[in-house]
């Protein structure tokens, strides 16, 4: 899908659907996927504002590697 305006984003209520999550990148390059939250918490270390989204398929879970038994 194409990306869509930040100013925009409180119109992600309307694309919400099972499965899809949203793709919101800012003016650094810098990407995360989020749920439709208004007001969208950014991480901490972006320093410049999000410019843009798009609704993306949510990633499928990966199983982790089994814990390394107790050392001895």
């Amino acid at each position: 899908m194409d990306w869509i305006d930040f100013d925009r984003w409180p119109e992600c209520r309307n694309l919400e659907r099972p499965g899809i999550v949203f793709e919101v990148e800012n003016a650094d390059g810098q990407s995360l996927l989020t749920p439709c939250a208004t007001p969208l918490e950014l991480p901490f270390d972006w320093t410049s504002t999000p410019i843009r989204f798009r609704p993306v398929d949510e990633p499928k879970p990966r199983h982790s590697a089994p814990l390394p038994p107790p050392a001895s």
